[in-house]
Order: structure tokens, then C-alpha cells, then sequence
């Protein structure tokens, strides 16, 4: 493969960076701490369900685009009717979980690492105001953090990502997209943005089929393999 030639690297957040299963279960534990494992998860998998669907119905135009805010508000008040909590305060408690994620052990000091030879770009479906409140719980540090918002649209909507390449200046070829989500890689790849597959947990993994120019198992062993890529000063 040829060398890499990165001016920029743009990072997914929700999953990548962050841990966001654990953060919204949290949140849920203090809605109804008398709910057992079981059921924790059971509504767990209520809130991703109608975040991915909802997600889906503005990708696909069924439905006006509206903030990952007010996403998560209907989730939060689905979980809560679902687990028979009443408190608004709770409720509103929990819409807010997802700007309380913890990030996962090597980014705070993955990012670090990276930022010493490349400009860092943040690119997430979270709103604007939910990722101030998101980077500043995670400890997470850019040089830019660019919402989805701004295109009124979800990744992997074109536009989303066109939001980097505007952003940066650059072509999209010398900007390197970083998602532990493989459709999240494909949306990049499909505008012409460099990617690399980052393992996590909780991420989509890549297909048979897909190409990614490189795949890591954490921040760290990223950053060792970009060490050869160029980072050319503009």
C-alpha cells in the first residue's frame, strides 16, 4: 500500500472515544436503582433501538431532522414509561446521560499522542451543546469538533462529512477518518476520505468485503502505524 499522505485525522465519538452503552446504562441504574441486570439491559436496548430508528427516519426523509437532544429525550421518556418511573427530574436526568460517557483507557492519552503530529477533528452525530458537555465529562481534546447539526443530518448522510473536508481545507484523500464502525468508514469512504477501523466493543465490525487503508486495536497501536504516514505542513 502506498504511503499515507494525512494532513488531518477526523474522529467518530460516540463509541469510538466514548463508552456509550455504559454511560446510558448509568443513567438508567439512577432512573430505578431497584431494577435488576436483566432488565437494565432489556431497556438498554430500548433506548439504542429508538435512537437507531429515529436516526434512520431522518437519513431516509420520513422524518425532519431534529437534534440528538431531542432523540434522546424520547428515548429517556420511552425507558422511563417502560421501567414506570414518574420523576420528571429523573427522566430529564437520564436524557442527559449521553453527554456523562466515560471514555475508553487509551483515549484520553491516545489523542494526546496523535495531536502532537496531527490536527484533530471531532465529527459526531451528537448535537453541538451535547458535545460540550460530552468532551468536557470525557476529558476529550481537539483542535476542531464539528456536529452534525451544522448539516442537518446524521452520518452517514454525504453531507456530514463534507462538514471535515470544509473545515479542514483540504482534499478529502488527505484526511483520515477514525470510527470503530464500519458504516461509519463506508459514509467517509464513500466521499473519498482515507479511513482506519478502530476495535472497540461496542463498535460495528468490518466486513469481508471491506477495505480500510489501516485497522488498529486502540489509539495507541494507531498511532504506531501512522508513524510512517506525512503530515504535510500547510
Amino acid at each position: 500500500m502506498p504511503e499515507l499522505q494525512i494532513d488531518a485525522l477526523v474522529f467518530d465519538v460516540l463509541g469510538t472515544l466514548v463508552d456509550e452503552p455504559t454511560g446510558i446504562r448509568a443513567g438508567i441504574r439512577e432512573l430505578a436503582p431497584a431494577l435488576d441486570e436483566p432488565t437494565t439491559e432489556q431497556l438498554l436496548t430500548l433506548w439504542q433501538e429508538h435512537i437507531d430508528s429515529a436516526s434512520r427516519r431522518v437519513l431516509d426523509g420520513s422524518r425532519p431532522y431534529a437534534t440528538s437532544e431531542v432523540l434522546d429525550r424520547e428515548a429517556a421518556r420511552i425507558v422511563a414509561e417502560a421501567a414506570g418511573a414518574e420523576d420528571p427530574a429523573a427522566v430529564a436526568a437520564l436524557a442527559l446521560a449521553g453527554r456523562r460517557l466515560p471514555p475508553w483507557p487509551d483515549t484520553v492519552a491516545g489523542l494526546a499522542l496523535l495531536a502532537e503530529r496531527f490536527p484533530l477533528i471531532g465529527l459526531s452525530n451528537a448535537s453541538r451543546s451535547a458535545l460540550l458537555g460530552l468532551n468536557a465529562h470525557a476529558g476529550l481534546r481537539w483542535h476542531q469538533v464539528l456536529s452534525a447539526e451544522e448539516a442537518r443530518a446524521y452520518k452517514p448522510d454525504p453531507a456530514v462529512y463534507r462538514l471535515a473536508v470544509i473545515a479542514s481545507g483540504v482534499p478529502p484523500e488527505r484526511l483520515l477518518m477514525v470510527a470503530a464502525h464500519a458504516w461509519d468508514l463506508r459514509g467517509a469512504q464513500a466521499i473519498g476520505l482515507r479511513t482506519a477501523y478502530v476495535a472497540r466493543p461496542v463498535g460495528d465490525p468490518p466486513a469481508p468485503s471491506d477495505r480500510f487503508d489501516l485497522y488498529a486495536d486502540d489509539l495507541t497501536d494507531l498511532a504506531e502505524q501512522l508513524g510512517g504516514a506525512r503530515n504535510l505542513p500547510g
